[in-house]
This record gives structure tokens, sequence and C-alpha cells, in this order.
């Protein structure tokens, strides 16, 4: 009978299948994709590839548990209101195709807002109306197109996820392929004459030829995609070269023995892969021990306020357990899953779902992780431990992905391109003249030198120098979000400096209070309201009222930059600044002040006295001859001369600075071609902490989490910011000290390849170790680096 093949799918099917638009299709499931495909605009998901899809599956009340409410509760990452967010496991992402329909559910259901797909976990996030569909009704679609998703309720309640193995698997038949290969070639090496030549080379050679078979086409499919990727793309990427030196040792290899020319270099084939391999697989590991490691040590220097017997504590957030009960001030991020007990919930989730809309919530609703509380202050008793992966995941979510710093290009990327190039010419000149000269040298010069150039070394320096500096960083209190953050520090030109928070600390205020005496009730409401905020002013005054009871503050309104406006019954209370609360700037107060006023009646003022941090001026000294310093701040010039004394004469001071004027200051320096860090409280100074390259919070044992920074740095670390700076420029020097040593190999290697002096078996036994002896270099320098630190 004639077959033919699937559409959709691409298995074979018989002359009576199901055909449309001349268009044939092995079973009535294939056919229902193509058509919800056509229907919807997405059939171009077939130009990506021939028969992309997955042949569905009869699901008929398979998923019918999904609609059970404690069930779905266990599956769900979030839900609240209208929105749910599930991550699902689909074993059947393999390629571009498969990501490009998963991320355009929203064409097949209006009712998805966003789904994104995770590659290497094989996971799409999706993000959708609960009141107008359901889970259900989103894995029955994805199980409709050919990606039906596997839920094991086993795994949600363990956290066990589904581990990829493929490269463990990848790994063992490029070694088990090499070790034999290696034992037929024995022969060969020995040149052994007589009853070898007779009887067995013919078979020995084609035996390897057959062990070779699933190392090219299976071991090594990963750098074939890559780099028909990267072409198809119009990118030269690093995986290009080493594709191509596979190809072109196989098929000279099989050419070989078919005409008997020879044995071919099929273990230099079987070595080669399996080398490249296992710095692929030594790559991995480090990458999984670098993030457990960064989960399990905290990887947020942020705390939360935890009330026990009437009393109010700091504690590090991995400290909370369920049953806790946590203070939330207005601003500040929920760390937990828990309920709320009282005060009004005003929650911005932008941070998970990305909408913007705030929720508002009543006693006894759920609250989720991630939220932000946007009026005043309420309780909450915890539900479940503080999960720092989740809190990481958030930070790493692409909602807080700015386009002028997601468009930095790393050093890989930079070097990567100009090297294919370089080595693609190098070969192509070399067999041009060795073509001309000595053509049997040709073929043999191309592979070695397309082998002794494996760019695998470049590619192994950049992620193990940097994976180790964060690790290091991290032990030191200095958190950043990723590897990319060290080469933008290493490029800083410029440092700016919040002030309040910053280079002063808020636990060691002096606090002088100038006006009427204020009676219990004024000083209970003015405390209630304290509580509510975050602000560093707020949080040291509040301290001050130690015996002063509080009650809860329902009408509360904090304006940034200004100050905070309560009614509580018939008193209406505000305090801030002077413009704020006088609706005048009090000319002659040059100190850092909070004016207070009841119904409108001005009472007084407390004056701060900023104790500066231990070493601010050692540290602005030792950055004044490399980098250039500025200072902003949004009080006034009480403190104008105090720091001109105390920093060198070149710093910039910028006062009365509101959060978009600090904004803009980053901008217009990024305008004149510097490279800005900002260093801020992460209070005020979100705005420009997302602007300039490079934001760093200071942290100090508050709840202040700051999306949109890429650093946090615990306060007591804030001298050693200039160890930090230098130490991210000296890592990229180890990363180009790194690809010097890598070029050394490459010209010693070139220079023997292109005379034809190096057989291509000899190349690939020196391309493993030059990459081994980069990872060596690379760890026992960062290793050496990160002692200095310390």
């Amino acid at each position: 009978m004639n077959t033919t093949n699937c559409y959709h799918c691409g298995d074979s099917c018989s002359n009576d299948s199901i055909k449309i638009e001349e268009k044939i299709f092995c079973c009535n499931g294939c056919k229902t994709v193509y058509e919800i495909f056509s229907e919807n605009d997405l059939a171009c998901y077939y130009d990506f590839q021939e028969n992309p899809g997955a042949i569905p599956e009869e699901i008929k009340g398979k998923y019918d548990f999904l609609e059970n409410e404690s069930i779905l509760e266990k599956l769900l990452d979030f839900n609240d209101e209208n929105t749910q967010i599930a991550t699902l496991y689909i074993p059947h992402i393999h390629c571009s195709s498969c990501i490009w329909v998963l991320e355009n559910l929203h064409k097949l259901n209006q009712n998805v807002s966003v789904s994104q797909v995770d590659f290497p976990k094989k996971t799409v996030r999706i993000t959708y109306n609960s009141k107008t569909t359901s889970l259900k009704e989103i894995v029955l679609l994805l199980s409709a197109i050919g990606y039906e998703p596997y839920i094991s309720l086993e795994d949600y309640e363990t956290g066990k996820k589904g581990v990829d193995r493929s490269l463990i698997y990848k790994l063992g038949i490029a070694g088990f392929a090499f070790g034999n290969v290696m034992f037929l070639s024995f022969p060969e090496y020995f040149q052994v004459d007589g009853f070898w030549i007779e009887k067995y080379k013919n078979v020995f050679r084609w035996l390897m030829f057959f062990f070779s078979l699933p190392v090219v086409f299976y071991a090594a499919n990963d750098y074939f995609i890559a780099a028909y990727k990267g072409l198809r793309s119009k990118i030269l990427n690093i995986d290009v070269p080493i594709a191509l030196g596979v190809s072109v040792l196989f098929i000279r290899s099989t050419i070989e023995i078919i005409f008997d020319l020879g044995t071919g270099f099929f273990d230099s084939l079987t070595g080669l892969v399996f080398f490249l391999l296992l710095g692929k697989f030594f790559q991995q590991k480090t990458y999984n021990f670098l993030s457990f490691e960064r989960d399990y040590k905290s990887y947020f220097p942020i705390a939360v306020t935890r009330i026990t017997a009437q009393k109010e504590e700091n504690v590090q957030i991995y400290e909370v357990v369920k049953g806790d009960r946590l203070l939330i001030r207005n601003q500040e991020l929920i760390p937990v899953d828990g309920i709320l007990i009282n005060g009004n919930a005003q929650l911005d989730y932008s941070f998970v779902t990305g909408e913007a809309e705030p929720v508002s919530k009543k006693s006894g609703d759920k609250l989720f992780a991630g939220g932000k509380q946007l009026s005043g202050v309420i309780e909450m008793e915890v539900l479940t431990s503080v999960s720092q992966s989740y809190l990481t995941q958030l930070w790493s979510n692409d909602v807080f992905q700015k386009d002028h710093k997601s468009n930095f290009k790393t050093i890989t990327d930079k070097i990567s391109k100009n090297f294919t190039i370089a080595v693609l010419l190098i070969a192509f000149f070399a067999t041009t003249y060795w073509l001309y000269f000595d053509a049997s040298k040709a073929l043999n010069v191309f592979t070695a030198v397309l082998i002794i150039a494996c760019p695998c070394a470049i590619a192994l320096a950049a992620p193990f120098t940097l994976g180790n500096m964060l690790r290091i960083f991290g032990k030191q209190k200095f958190y950043l979000k990723n590897t990319t953050v060290i080469e933008q520090l290493a490029k800083i030109d410029t440092l700016i400096f919040d002030k309040t928070g910053t280079l002063t600390t808020h636990k060691e205020n002096t606090i002088i209070y100038n006006g009427l005496a204020l009676s219990d009730k004024e000083k209970s409401i003015l405390k209630s309201s304290l509580r509510a905020s975050n602000h560093p002013l707020s949080r040291t005054l509040y301290d001050t009222f130690k015996e002063v009871k509080t009650f809860e503050i329902k009408d509360f309104k904090e304006t940034v930059g200004k100050g905070i406006e309560v009614n509580y019954n018939t008193t209406n209370l505000k305090l801030g600044s002077s413009s704020y609360v006088k609706k005048s700037m009090e000319k002659t107060a040059l100190d850092t002040a909070v004016y207070i006023s009841f119904n409108e009646v001005y009472k007084g003022k407390f004056t701060f006295k900023n104790a500066y941090r231990d070493g601010v001026k050692s540290l602005f000294n030792s950055l004044k001859d490399d980098f250039n310093l500025a200072v902003v701040s949004g009080d006034n010039e009480g403190e104008k001369s105090y720091l001109q004394e105390n920093l060198p004469p070149e710093t910039t001071l910028l006062f009365n600075q509101k959060p978009e004027d600090k904004l803009n200051v980053v901008a217009k320096l990024q305008q004149e071609n510097k490279h800005v860090a900002m260093i801020g409280d992460g209070l005020n100074d979100a705005g420009a902490l997302a602007q300039s390259d490079v934001g760093i919070a200071l942290s100090e044992n508050i709840n202040v989490f700051s999306p949109a920074c890429d650093a946090i740095l615990d306060a007591s670390k804030f001298n050693k910011i200039d160890v930090y700076i230098k130490a991210s420029k000296k890592a990229i020097s180890i990363i180009k000290y790194s690809f010097i040593l890598s070029l050394c190999y490459n010209l010693i290697g070139l220079y023997f390849a292109t005379t034809g002096q190096l057989k291509p078996v000899i190349a690939a036994i020196l391309m493993p170790l030059s990459s081994i002896s980069i990872v060596v270099f690379t760890t026992v320098a960062t290793n050496i680096l990160g002692k200095k630190i310390k």
C-alpha cells in the first residue's frame, strides 16, 4: 500500500487518510489542530519546519480532576481575583516552532494574557483570566494542539521537578562509542600486518563507522541545531565551527572507508564530541551548585517585621515560619503566602502578573507572595515558609527587564562572532593553499584547523569566571541578579549615591523636637501613622515613641518624596516636608526635618542630625581617582558644608531632588556616554535604580524589595563598594587573560595545522586539554581574587 506523511505530525498515513486542501492527515486529531491554526491565522506554524506537531491523544474526561478546587489550589502558582497563573511541564517542547506556538496561546484563547516558555525546563508559565476560562480548558487546548502537559500531583506536592537527563545519556553514548572506537583503532595505531590486513581490517573500520553514527546524529545534535538556528538568524555563533568540524570529520572518515583510502578519523570524532559533552556536563553541574547555593543562602538580604506578644522585631526572611504574624508596611513586598488579619490591603501584583491594577483585600482573604502593599500597614498570618527560589523567580521575571539593559552585549557575544569568522577564513585560505601545492594534505589541514580552533575554551571562560564571582560576591553579602551584572559593573565610570539611608544610617540619628507639646492622643495617631510608612525617617521617628500605644489607621496616604496624610475619626494629620505640611519652604531650616500638623494647625518639627556610615570618607577617597562621583538627596542643603569638607572636592552635590529628578540625573549622564551605577536605599530611588546601568539597593534589615535593582548590598558592607567594583574589573581581566591563553593554544596549534604537520587525532587530544586548562585557570584565579576581597 502506498503511504505518505501526515502534514501535521509527519507519521505515515495510508491513502484513505483524512484530507483537507490537498493536505493529508493521519487522524482527526491532527486535522483538528490544523483547522485551529488556520482559523486563528497561525498556519505559519508550519513554516518553522516540516511536520512540527505531535499526534493529540484521546483525552476526553482525562482532566476532569482539574475542576476540583482543592487539587487546583496545589497546581497554581498564583490565584487571586480574576487572575490565575500555572506552570505546566510539557515534554513535547523540542524546537523553535514549539516555543512560537505556545507563546501565542493568547491567539487561540483570548482569555490567556501571557504564556512564557522556559525551553531548558520544558515548561510554560500561563497567566489567564479565571472568570472566563479555567486551567482545564487551557490543558485541553494544549492537548488538542499536540502539547499535552504532564501533570503529577505528587510532583507538585513534594516540589519534585522532571529532570532532563538527555545530556547524561548523550555523554554515556559518546563515551561508550569513544572507548570502543579507540579499542578498534589499536591495530591501525600499531600498524599490525598479515592476519589483520587480510581478515578484519574492513570489519573493524565499518564497526567504527556504526559506533560513530549515534555520536554524530544524537550526541552531537545540539551543536548542529544551535549552529543551524544561528545561521538562520544570520548569527555566527560559536557552535558553527564545532558543527562544521564534526561534519568534516564524519564525512571524510566515511569517504575513506568506502573507497578504502584509510581508516578515517572516527577516534578523533568520537573523542571530540565526548570531551565537548564532558565540558558541558561539568559546566551544568557547576551552575546547578551555584543555583542551589544562591537559593539556600538567603538570596535577598531583606528582613520582615514579626509581631510576637505585642512586640515587633526584625527577623531575616528565611526565619519566617508558618503561623508567624507579620507586619507589612506601606510599599513593602509580601514575602510569603498568608492570610490578612487586619488592615486595609491594596495590593499591586504587577511583580507577578504584569497587571498594575491594585487589588483590594479584606480580613480573612489569602495574600500571595510578590504583592506590594500600597495603602498603609497591614498584619498577616503566614501560611507557608518563605521560598527564596520563588522570590528569585519574581526578580528574574521579564516584567522587570529594561530595554536599555537587555541590549547589553556580553564579552563572549562580542568575541564569538569575530572568532568564528577568523577560524573559517583561516581554514578556507589554508585549504586553498594546500589544494594548489599539495592536494593530498588539503582535507587534512582543513579538518585539523577546525578542530584545533574549537572555541569551547572561549565558551567556558566567561561562565566559569563570572559564575564563581557570583558565588564569591554572595558570600560577601553582595547579591547580584545575574552574571551579566558583573560585566556591566566592570564598565562603570560614574557613581551616584543617595544620601538619606545610604550615606547615612537611621540607626544612629539624633532627633530633636521643636514645637508645641503633643497630647497623648496626637502621639498615638502620629506613631500609628509612622508605623505604616517604610521611609527611613519614619522608621527612625517611630522607634522614639517606645511607650506610646498604636491602633489601626484605615485612611492612610503616602506621597513619595513629600509626606504622609492620615485621617483618624475627626483628626487630620500631615507629616513630611515643609512645603507639604506648611505649604511653604522654610528657608532657614537647613537640617533634615519632618514637619507635622494636626487639622491644618502646624505643631512643630522633628530635626534629624544625620549619622554617617563608617568609612564614607575613605570610600569616596578610594573612588575619586577612577570614577566621577555625585551625591543626590531629596533633603535640603543643611549638610552641604559637612559633605564639602569630608568628600573629595570634585564630588557633585545635588539637593532637593525628587524621585523623578534623580532619574533625570542618571539619564542625562548616560546621554553623555557615561556608564552609571546608582546606589540607593530602594525607596525614593526606584526610578534612578532602574534607569542606571547598574542599580544597587542598600539593605539595612528592612523589608525593602526593589525589583528594579540589579544588586542588593548589605549595609554592613557599604564601605566595600570600591572593592566589589574593582573585583568585577579584575574578573573581566581574568576572562581576557583566558582568551589570550586560549589564543596562544590556537596560534600554536594552527601553525602546525595549516602547515600540514598536525594530524586530527592529535588536535582532538589538544582541544580538551586546552578547555580543562582554561577552567582550572579561571577557577584558581577567581578564588585568589575572592580571598583578596575578604
